[in-house]
């Protein structure tokens, strides 16, 4: 950041103009680089603090990229090789899909035998 400024507080303090017999008003002048400084001030510190939280969010970005990279690798593997307790409750589901499946079939045909 310094290198893209020319001018930091301290130089714009120890500032000193020539004074011609028409120069300007050293006080006007003084007054005005009072205010120029405190708005630099304010610039150089909204620009840290921004800078702060910029490189804070980019660390948690990368957390964040990394865990998401985990956490597709651990899918990718999860899906590509099922545990067999995963086999085995997919298993549990089809097999109780294929029960109530049947006892509405069934229970459906056995009340049609039953009013005949």
């Amino acid at each position: 950041m310094a290198g893209k400024v020319n001018l930091d507080i301290q130089t714009i303090l120890d500032k000193e103009f020539n004074v011609d017999f028409k120069g300007y008003n050293a006080s006007e002048v003084d007054a005005f680089l009072d205010l120029v400084m405190e708005d630099y001030q304010t610039y150089q510190e909204i620009t840290t603090e921004l800078n702060q939280k910029i490189s804070e969010l980019e660390r948690t970005n990368a957390s964040l990229r990394a865990k998401l990279i985990e956490e597709e690798g651990k899918t990718r593997a999860l899906e590509a090789n099922p545990t067999p307790a995963q086999q085995g409750a997919a298993n549990v589901d089809l097999l109780k899909r294929i029960s109530r499946l049947e006892s509405q079939v069934f229970g459906a045909q056995q009340d049609k035998q039953g009013k005949e």
